[in-house]
C-alpha cells in the first residue's frame, strides 16, 4: 500500500468519527479453540472453546468487568460469540453478530491439519505464513481481499456505533489486517509483531484527527 494509499483510507476512517467523539475500540481474539489445539485451521468453519480457552475467556472478562461498553460485537462464527458472552458476564448489552469481521476464508483448507496442508500444498503453504502478498487460495479469500473487507467493515463501525467504548470479539486474521491498516502495513508485512494469543487485547483510539493503537496483542489478565 503507497502512502497515499494509506492516507485515503485513514481520512474515509476518522471522517466517519462525528465531530468532538473519542471512541475507544477493544479488539479481542476469541479463546482457544479445539481446532488451535490441533492446529487445523478453522477459517469459517467453527469448533468449540477448550477448557483453557473458557478460562482464558473468564480471566479476561474479569480484568474487563469494570469497563463500561456501550456496544458489544462479535463475528457471528460460534467460538467468537461464546467469548463475547463470558466477557458480557452480567451487562445488559446485547452482543450484535458482525459479518465483516469473520475469520478469513480458507477454502479447501478449512478442517485440515497444518502438517497435511504443508505436504499437500508446499509452496502456497510456504507463501501464506512467509510471502502472504504472493498467496493464492484454494476456493478462500486472498490476504488482500480480506483486508478490502475488513477495512470497510471498520469504516462502517466507526460511523454506525454509538458511545465510548466498543468490544469487538473477532479473530488473529481480521486483528492483524486492523493492524496492517492503522501502522501503514503493506501485505508482506501481514505478520509483523505482535504476535496475538488467544484472548489477547488490542485498543484503538480514534477521534476527528487520528486512528491509533494504544494497546497491542495485552495478555496480562493471563498472569
Amino acid at each position: 500500500m503507497s502512502r497515499i494509499e494509506k492516507d485515503v483510507i485513514i481520512s474515509v476512517l476518522i471522517i466517519a468519527v462525528k465531530e468532538e467523539k473519542v471512541m475507544d475500540i477493544y479488539l479481542v481474539r476469541h479463546g482457544q479453540t479445539e481446532w488451535n489445539e490441533e492446529r487445523r485451521y478453522q477459517g469459517w468453519k467453527n469448533s468449540n472453546l477448550t477448557a483453557k480457552g473458557r478460562e482464558d475467556s473468564k480471566n479476561l472478562a474479569q480484568s474487563l468487568s469494570h469497563t463500561k461498553f456501550d456496544e458489544m460485537y462479535s463475528s457471528p462464527l460460534g467460538r467468537a460469540m461464546e467469548t463475547a458472552r463470558y466477557i458480557k458476564m452480567g451487562r445488559e448489552i446485547e452482543i450484535v453478530p458482525y459479518d465483516p469481521f469473520k475469520e478469513m476464508n480458507f477454502g479447501e483448507w478449512e478442517g485440515m491439519l497444518d502438517k497435511d496442508v504443508k505436504v499437500l500444498y508446499p509452496e502456497e503453504h510456504f507463501n501464506f505464513w512467509n510471502k502472504p502478498h504472493l498467496f493464492k487460495p484454494f476456493g478462500g479469500e486472498t490476504f488482500g481481499g480480506l483486508r478490502e473487507r475488513v477495512r470497510s467493515g471498520l469504516t462502517e463501525l466507526i460511523e454506525t456505533a454509538n458511545g465510548e467504548k466498543i468490544l469487538v470479539v473477532t479473530h488473529t486474521f481480521v486483528i492483524k489486517s486492523i493492524l496492517s491498516i492503522v501502522k501503514d502495513y503493506t501485505i508482506d508485512e501481514f505478520w509483523s509483531p505482535p504476535f496475538l494469543h488467544s484472548t489477547c487485547l488490542t485498543v484503538l483510539r480514534v477521534d476527528e484527527e487520528n486512528i491509533e493503537t494504544i494497546v497491542e496483542g495485552d495478555i496480562s489478565h493471563l498472569d
